[in-house]
């Protein structure tokens, strides 16, 4: 499925563990794979993957933290270009957008993950997330103001 690596960056994301993504990723492509019987009846497969995934890993997240583990914070950002000085910018920049997505309630961290990392259309959104393309297109409109005030309020 091309579509699996999309689903571990989101299930990542999510559940900010590269086991339990994989496992997330796993249990989906087996439901899927289960319903094979059912494949004509859904519309978007890919969609309903993308669905599924974040369901799964919010469920894994919130099963985490009632359990109270502690989620570890492994993330590598690929930093390009040969100036030293370039580098540390880029990745200072990269972890204040990876903060400042963090600190967004869930369904916003989503929508923006998926349209401007993954590259969904806002109708796969919307459907991802069982809500209205407008909807998508107002959330993403005040999330690229809000992104927009942040960084120029540093």
């Amino acid at each position: 499925m091309p579509v699996i690596d999309r689903l571990f960056r989101l299930a990542l994301s999510i559940t900010k563990n590269k086991e339990d993504a994989e496992d997330v990723v796993q249990d989906v492509l087996f439901n899927v794979w289960k319903k094979k019987a059912e494949w004509g009846n859904i519309e978007n497969m890919e969609a309903y993957c993308f669905r599924s995934t974040r369901n799964m890993a919010l469920d894994k997240l919130a099963l985490m933290e009632n359990n109270l583990e502690e989620i570890p914070e492994n993330q590598d950002y690929p930093v390009l270009g040969e100036d030293v000085q370039r580098k540390i910018e880029i990745e200072d920049q990269m972890n204040l957008l990876e903060n400042w997505v963090n600190n967004l309630p869930e369904k916003q961290q989503t929508i923006f993950r998926l349209r401007e990392i993954e590259e969904l259309s806002y109708k796969e959104i919307a459907m991802i997330l069982n809500i209205s393309e407008e909807q998508v297109k107002i959330n993403l409109f005040r999330l690229r103001r809000k992104l927009k005030e942040y960084f120029d309020n540093i």
